[in-house]
């Protein structure tokens, strides 16, 4: 475990795990779930919830069995290289999610204010507030985390404007649509629930770690209010046929908010979301910097301006939205194959092999 100076509440998981599910994928996930699953999308949203609580529990197992990172529970079960191989794909995997989130903002921010933007340059701008946050150690990530839920909160307090036009009528009939075109659409809607893997990393950071496990639930639930409000929403003022044609649902609905103050919403919306995405991004980056800090003994600040440099590369190589549905698309299957796939069997691995140290030690003793 870390130095206690350098330890969170436990209540502050609740932000943590919040922060990191709710990026930018908030603003356009509506799509490729009722492209499946139409008027019970809804259903899927708290589906897929569950299965993150189910996965958060197997997490916590791990954890609490072992009382460090997931770096040191590798090297523990499988020795410094295999453990060391593996550590590596979830770097990979943290990495990953990064530049999604990241390109994925800043192709919102090319289609809806700056279409003739500098990529290369607003990325840099963006990589030395990174760089600022996380240098500042965990501590500094988490506050980021807490006050990127409590201000831009207001936001979506606008999202109640397109319910004067509602028509509830639309969520009917419930159930519609058969188990496959759900499971589709679940798998489409964890991409906007991915990142909260790097608790593995963080568990370390927090005191009395083993009571932070219903806070961490407590911020899934809050996330998932949040999802289904906005899907409700969405259901009840589009139809499927109009859903279809949004890419960006969650920022169309700003463009019927009027106010005597502004005029275009969606702007101060996409500007504001910034303060979200900020903490998902590096909490992100900290983990895989912490992680191979660990793995390479590289000291942390230099692993931490390579990984942004290498965050920043991927960014302004990717130039289309053809690739970024792809990055998306990988990234997805890649984070689900490991949290889904991978933790549940990583649990079982250990309860096996601790079983048997316990057995051996029992005899040596005797």
């Amino acid at each position: 475990m870390e130095k206690k100076e350098k330890q969170i509440s436990p209540f502050l998981v609740f932000f943590l795990i919040h922060k990191i599910q709710l990026g930018v994928g908030v603003l356009g996930f509506q799509r490729d779930i009722i492209k499946f699953a139409g008027n019970d999308a809804w259903i899927i949203v708290i589906v897929a919830a569950i299965l993150v609580s189910i996965s958060l529990w197997f997490m916590y197992v791990l954890l609490n069995r072992h009382q460090v990172d997931l770096i040191d529970i590798h090297k523990d079960l499988f020795g410094k290289w295999a453990g060391g191989a593996l550590s590596i794909i979830w770097i990979i995997n943290w990495i990953l999610l990064a530049v999604t989130v990241f390109r994925n903002y800043i192709e919102i921010i090319q289609v809806w204010i700056f279409p003739i933007i500098n990529v290369g340059m607003i990325s840099v701008i963006f990589i030395i507030l990174i760089y600022y946050c996380i240098s500042g150690g965990f501590k500094v990530v988490a506050g980021l985390s807490f006050l990127g839920v409590v201000i831009p909160f207001y936001i979506f307090m606008t999202f109640l404007y397109p319910l004067e036009y509602a028509n509830f009528r639309n969520l009917l009939p419930v159930w519609n649509h058969t188990i496959t075109e759900m499971a589709l659409g679940t798998k489409e809607m964890m991409l906007s629930y991915l990142g909260f893997s790097t608790l593995m990393m963080f568990y370390p950071f927090i005191k009395n770690p083993t009571k932070s496990q219903k806070w961490a639930h407590f911020g899934n639930l809050f996330t998932m209010v949040l999802y289904l409000f906005l899907m409700i929403t969405t259901i009840v003022y589009y139809s499927e046929k109009q859903v279809n044609r949004y890419v960006w649902a969650t920022l169309s609905l700003w463009q019927i908010v009027e106010m005597p103050f502004v005029e275009r919403l969606e702007y101060i919306g996409i500007v504001s979301w910034l303060l979200i995405i900020l903490p998902n991004i590096s909490l992100n980056i900290w983990a895989a910097t912490t992680g191979a800090k660990k793995i390479f003994n590289i000291k942390s600040n230099k692993l931490l301006i390579g990984l942004l440099v290498l965050l920043w590369l991927f960014v302004i190589l990717i130039k289309n939205s053809d690739t970024i549905a792809k990055l998306n698309q990988i990234s997805s299957m890649f984070g689900m194959g490991l949290i889904y796939g991978y933790v549940p069997i990583l649990t079982v691995i250990s309860f096996i092999i601790l079983k048997r140290r316990r057995k051996k030690d029992g005899k040596v003793t005797n």
